[in-house]
């Protein structure tokens, strides 16, 4: 089928349309908690969501614990929201907030850190205007917003993969925006083809082993399947019908197949903020539609009870056709409507329950089977050396507890020994994702470093960890610290 650039980016008019006044009691509480990051009345997580006032030049890091690992050299690329508030009117939530790429580098035993904002038309118009006006995922905006496509509200703010001397900074709605991998520094917004510019692009893409990438970006009940040559070239685009328009964050793959697992959060309406259009209706179960990579036209349907995601883990095919690959679940989607709102107010109580890590069987007879394990956890990676094939480690963030937001450790999984090795550092860090980083030299799953950043409440700064994977429950085996703190980010990709 082929893509219609119309149908998809359809989104942008309502964007435009459905905006009304700032909602300026909220507006008010978030500039209360950005003027000073822990004011009488803030809890200390608040720290994690402050703003950031501009970027920051590069700076060297203290090693304050550990060795340094021999043969850790390369760059840690992490993408995040970083300015909610504004006089004229803030972000209400999480993840509308303007994306700030920061880039760790490490080497010779050295490590330091830099960050820049993705210079998006959003953010310049915000800036001139000193308001968050720009309708988003939980944000409504107000008239005075200029949106005439999708990557007008492109915030740039989630996800990062590499790409030659760039990275691109992601976004779930619209285009990649390219930024400069030596001193990031932004370009322009990458168009793969004329006739599919703003499409959407969104957070997670997926490496399979021949080096092809592939992406999915969801438009209601249709999404397109990009496949990206090793040089980021675009190979192919496709859009495929889905059997309902669910909210998809994630995607993931096997060698062989692309999988789109359909939530019963469902699209029912075109209200602004996204998340206004969005209900939930767990009786209808979740699907999981399989798609043949050779042949997107073919395609298996698999049913599981109703459950909520953000992420899922690489999927991989066993040889007599089975299918497994792990997700962070939880019960419903009350953090994405309410907690990811109280994170950037700085006050009140994260509702529901933190997401577990569960193992997704497809049979090749039509079964599906869902074990969820103990483990609380988000943000599962794996090795990218094993992305799309058999594997049996998961990284995650681990500790969130009920009532309070925000990872306070690591954990690895092992799905083969049904085991977990966890660290927690205590309710004093907020922990970020992590990623493998494999040992030079090294094939064994376990022969890998896991590399990412923290923010220290109790210090008030962030810091950079990096943990043996066969050890994690050791601690980190070195720790950096930074002289100020960054707000929490989504995603990261290393270049090494």
């Amino acid at each position: 089928m082929t893509p219609s650039r119309r149908s998809f980016l359809m989104g942008a008019a309502a964007l435009s349309a459905a905006v009304a006044t700032p909602e300026a009691v909220r507006a008010a509480a978030a500039l209360d908690a950005a003027a000073d990051w822990a004011p009488d009345w803030a809890p200390d997580w608040a720290l994690a969501t402050r703003d950031v006032e501009g970027d920051v030049a590069r700076r060297a890091l203290t090693l304050v614990h550990g060795r340094v690992p021999e043969g850790l050299s390369g760059v840690l690329y992490r993408n995040g929201p970083a300015k909610f508030r504004r006089p004229g009117g803030a972000a209400t939530h999480w993840f509308d907030g303007d994306g700030l790429m920061r880039a760790f580098r490490i080497q010779d035993g050295q490590a330091t850190l830099e960050a820049r904002f993705a210079d998006t038309p959003k953010r310049r118009w915000e800036s001139e205007l000193d308001a968050v006006v720009t309708p988003g995922f939980g944000t409504k905006g107000d008239a005075r917003a200029r949106v005439g496509s999708n990557d007008d509200a492109n915030a740039a703010n989630t996800g990062v993969m590499t790409a030659g001397d760039q990275i691109w900074a992601l976004w779930e709605g619209g285009s990649p925006l390219a930024m400069d991998a030596a001193d990031l520094s932004t370009g322009a917004f990458v168009t793969l083809r004329d006739d599919l510019k703003g499409m959407p692009f969104q957070a997670h893409p997926r490496y399979a082993p021949d080096g092809s990438i592939w992406n999915v970006g969801a438009s209601g009940d249709r999404a397109v399947i990009w496949r990206l040559d090793p040089d980021r070239g675009l190979r192919d685009a496709q859009v495929v019908p889905l059997p309902r328009a669910s909210y998809m964050h994630d995607f993931t793959a096997t060698d062989r197949h692309v999988i789109l697992v359909l939530q019963p959060w469902v699209f029912e309406g075109d209200a602004m903020p996204f998340v206004a259009r969005l209900n939930w209706r767990p009786e209808a179960g979740t699907q999981v539609m399989v798609l043949d990579k050779d042949d997107l036209t073919r395609r298996r349907i698999y049913d599981l009870p109703g459950f909520f995601h953000f992420h899922l883990g690489d999927a991989w095919a066993e040889p007599d056709g089975t299918i497994r690959f792990d997700v962070a679940a939880s019960g419903d989607p009350r953090f994405a409507v309410d907690g990811a709102r109280v994170l950037v107010e700085g006050r009140g109580v994260v509702p529901g329950e933190p997401a577990r890590l569960a193992l997704i069987t497809l049979r090749p007879d039509g079964r599906a089977e869902m074990t969820t394990t103990d483990a609380v956890g988000e943000f599962p990676k794996a090795d990218p050396r094993r992305a799309g094939l058999k594997r049996s480690l998961t990284a995650h963030t681990a500790g969130e507890s009920r009532g309070r937001p925000l990872p306070t450790g690591l954990a690895i999984q092992d799905w083969n020994a049904g085991r977990s090795d966890a660290f927690d550092f205590g309710v004093h860090q907020v922990v970020e994702e992590t990623v493998f980083v494999p040992k030079p030299g090294a094939t064994a799953e376990r022969d890998a470093w896991l590399v990412g950043p923290s923010v220290n409440l109790r210090q008030g700064r962030t810091e950079l960890h990096v943990f043996d994977a066969a050890r994690v429950a050791d601690g980190p085996v070195a720790t950096w610290a930074a002289d100020l703190a960054l707000p929490a980010g989504f995603h990261g990709v290393w270049a090494g």
